[in-house]
């Protein structure tokens, strides 16, 4: 995982300096904020809506939508288990049983140690090769508790 910066005001006027004029500027600024920070802190919200000239509303909710943001700092590992109607289908909810149980965290934590955040995704795009998971950017199909642990060897020690 990259190094990431502490936050700050400055950097954070470089970055929305950066980006606001391209055309739709709004993703990929907040794209740049988890790049540089590994989140969007909160007092980027509303700098972000002076600068793109919109309510702070609109920025949080950009920021609260998509899966790929984050309002805090996420651990050192991510581990993202879909569980979207194909992967239900498939038996997902007992993997996010052996998930819990077995990384110590629910859904939306990081554990306490800051090693791993364990998220709910609605749709990694792998449906016919369902259930999946996406490990530190890795995405993991046709997983059975096996095969998942298997994958989580380097998360989890």
């Amino acid at each position: 995982m990259p190094e990431r910066e502490n936050w700050n005001t400055a950097r954070a006027e470089q970055i929305i300096a950066a980006g606001k004029e391209r055309e739709g500027p709004l993703l990929p600024i907040l794209h740049a904020f988890v790049e540089a920070f590994g989140y969007v802190p909160d007092p980027a919200v509303p700098m972000v809506a002076e600068a793109l000239n919109l309510s702070r509303a609109d920025v949080y909710g950009v920021v609260t939508f998509y899966h790929d943001f984050r309002r805090e700092p996420a651990g050192e590992h991510v581990v993202k288990l879909c569980r979207a109607e194909s992967c239900q289908a498939a038996g997902c909810e007992a993997l996010a049983d052996h998930l819990i149980e077995r990384l110590g965290v629910g859904f939306g934590e990081t554990s306490t140690d800051g090693r791993i955040t364990f998220e709910a995704v609605y749709c990694l795009g792998l449906c016919s090769i369902s259930p999946a998971a996406m490990i530190d950017g890795r995405l993991v199909g046709r997983l059975d508790v096996k095969r998942l642990d298997r994958a989580l060897e380097e998360v989890v020690r």
